[in-house]
Formats: C-alpha cells, sequence, structure tokens
C-alpha cells in the first residue's frame, strides 16, 4: 500500500490482482501470501471492520504441476555405492556416517519417508522375523514392514559395528548418532547431495511452462521405489493393479489412492523422455 500510495477504499479485486502479478514468486508461495490476505480480511469483515472481503471472488491462481525426480534401480545403486565411500574410516567419524548411510538405505530399499528411519528404535527391527515396525508417522499411523535379506544383513553388519564402537550403548535408536541422540535430517542431505555430485546426478529444479522438474531429493527415493516396485511387479507378469493397495500400506498410505499420486511415471527413462521433450518445446523460436 506505501509503495503504491493506495489508501484502503482502493483495496478491490483490481487491487489484488495486480498485486498478485507484482508479487513474482511460485503460485505456491502467491496462494500461501493470499490465503493469508484473505483470512485477514476475513477476520476484518466479521468485526465489521470491513463490508465485504475484496478476495472473496478472486479467481485462483493455478499451480505448477509438479514434477518428482525418478531413479532407475541403477541409479540407486550407483547413490548408495557412493553414499558408502563417502564413509569415513576415522574412529571419530565411522559410526556416525555409517548411520546415515544405512539411514540413506532404508529409505531407498523400504520407501520410508526421510523421518522413519530417524525414529526407529532398536526394539522395532525384529532380527528374527526381519521385519521392521514403524511407528505413529504420518497420518498418526503404525505399520509392521518385511525388509529384504540384503537389508537384514545391512541393518546386522550395521549393528555389529555399533556394539564394538560402544560397548556400553544404552541409546535406545535404532541409528545412533553418539552415545545418546538420533540423526538429524540435515545429515543425510549432506551425504545425499555429496553422493548425487559423485555420480553426476546433481540437478536444480527447472521450472518449464507451468511445470517444476524437481531435483533430486531423499524424497525421490520414496517415489522411485513406488514406481520401481510397480514396474517389477508387471515385469514378472503380475498385476500391478492387485499390488497396489498391498503397496500402499507397505508405505503408510491411508488410502491407496494417495499411492497413485506417485505413480506419474512408468520409470526414470519416461520422466527423462519427458523432461527433454518440454525443454524441447521451450527452445523452439
Amino acid at each position: 500500500m506505501s509503495e503504491k500510495n493506495t489508501g484502503c477504499d482502493s483495496l478491490g479485486p483490481s487491487f489484488f490482482l495486480q498485486f498478485r502479478v507484482d508479487l513474482k514468486l511460485q503460485p505456491a508461495s502467491v496462494r500461501r501470501i493470499l490465503s493469508a490476505v484473505n483470512g485477514f480480511f476475513q477476520f476484518l469483515v466479521r468485526n465489521g471492520y470491513c463490508l465485504e472481503n475484496p478476495l472473496r471472488d478472486l479467481p485462483p491462481i493455478k499451480e505448477n504441476r509438479v514434477v518428482p525426480f525418478v531413479f532407475s534401480p541403477q541409479q540407486i545403486d550407483q547413490l548408495l555405492n557412493a553414499a558408502c565411500k563417502r564413509i569415513r574410516k576415522t574412529p571419530k567419524h565411522f559410526l556416525k556416517d555409517l548411520s546415515v548411510y544405512t539411514a540413506i538405505m532404508l529409505i531407498a530399499r523400504c520407501g520410508m519417508r526421510i523421518s522413519e528411519p530417524l525414529r526407529l528404535l532398536r526394539i522395532h527391527y525384529r532380527a528374527d522375523e526381519n521385519t521392521l515396525y514403524i511407528e505413529k508417522t504420518k497420518f498418526n499411523k503404525d505399520r509392521l514392514i518385511p525388509i529384504a535379506k540384503a537389508v537384514a544383513e545391512q541393518i546386522e553388519n550395521y549393528l555389529a559395528v555399533r556394539e564394538s564402537f560402544l560397548p556400553q550403548d544404552s541409546n535406545p535408536h535404532l541409528l545412533a548418532y553418539q552415545q545418546r541422540g538420533r540423526l538429524r535430517h540435515d545429515q543425510i542431505y549432506r551425504m545425499f547431495r555429496f553422493s548425487l555430485k559423485d555420480i553426476g546426478l546433481h540437478q536444480p529444479k527447472r521450472v518449464i511452462a507451468n511445470m517444476n522438474f524437481c531435483a533430486p531429493t531423499p524424497h525421490s527415493l520414496r517415489h522411485s521405489f513406488a514406481i520401481n516396485t510397480l514396474k517389477s511387479i508387471k515385469q514378472r507378469g503380475e498385476s500391478p493393479q492387485n499390488a497396489l493397495p498391498v503397496l500402499a500400506v507397505y508405505m503408510g498410505h491411508v488410502l491407496y489412492k494417495h499411492t497413485t499420486r506417485y505413480l506419474k511415471f512408468l520409470d526414470a527413462e519416461h520422466r527423462q523422455r519427458f523432461f527433454h521433450y518440454a525443454a524441447s518445446l521451450e527452445e523452439e523460436p
């Protein structure tokens, strides 16, 4: 209002339409700002300071379509190998780095959310069953998931190393950062980011037309797990549609339609072809 030399009498729909244009932000950010302003005017109307809300009939702004990054199974193997090589061999750092690597491995191999391996307790790993109990995560939901033999072997190896480093271990968390406490999100992101660079997959987010092509993040591993799992089921000649409800439970979704939101592409190659096609259209005169 100060920049436009505008008084309260001029705060009509046209003012906020221009305000929306002048923000020069991503659609999601603009929607959040206007939602807050809309709530403020609703408060003013309820309390009699305004007769009507100028944002009431403002047409919604279209958000860009989110295009997640998808890893192929081979790229996931490369990423985990790069992360493994980043484990420092000094006594001060070895166990900490191994904990971070194991967290990334669980996200990639079990389709976990980034917070889930960090919150696991030692009692949540059941070696006799090869299962992990994931407690009260998103949607306040618990689930017990079977894990592959190779994943169980990685956990057993980690616990053996941990026992040799911490003979008086009293940390209840499955993945320990130190004698007490647990890993933090930023530690996962740091190793993930450096490992991406090591294998040449680091790339920034790119906006093409109304599409946000996301940069690879740890959550991309969860997307990739869903896509690659269903592709593997189809390659075995089985029904992905029948497997979808089971996959939804495994990933902790309340409804399997939430899992379908992860399935925007057939595989990593399909996503890459879509990206190149969109980029080529942008470059056309």
